[in-house]
């Protein structure tokens, strides 16, 4: 992979990770470092999209980057992280004993 592939891969990242978590307040904690996760997270996606959803459209490609899979690959990426945490952190307060209070 060239250096512009890896560009490609990290523009099409950071909209998609931006669109999620500032337009769709899609995040586990809100704040900066929260979106650097998903961008890297989502330039992994981006970067296995092609390999998982194919080659579409020859005309929207950079050399081995297809446009089209590496968003869905991204997006993808980032639903599936930020809902593992969500699911984690839920089943963590479920199993957490609720405190009672004491009698006196």
């Amino acid at each position: 992979m060239d250096f512009m592939s890896f560009l490609v891969l990290l523009i099409i990242s950071i909209v998609v990770s931006g669109i999620l978590h500032f337009g769709f307040k899609y995040y586990i904690v809100p704040g900066f470092w929260s979106f650097l996760s998903k961008v890297l997270i989502g330039w992994i996606g981006a970067w296995m999209g092609s390999p998982v959803f194919g080659k579409w459209w020859e005309g929207l490609n950079y050399q081995e980057v297809y446009i089209v899979p590496a968003i869905l690959g991204s997006l993808f990426a980032i639903i599936l992280a930020v809902d593992l945490v969500k699911t984690t952190k839920g089943a963590k307060a479920a199993k957490a004993p609720a405190k009672r209070k004491r009698k006196r």
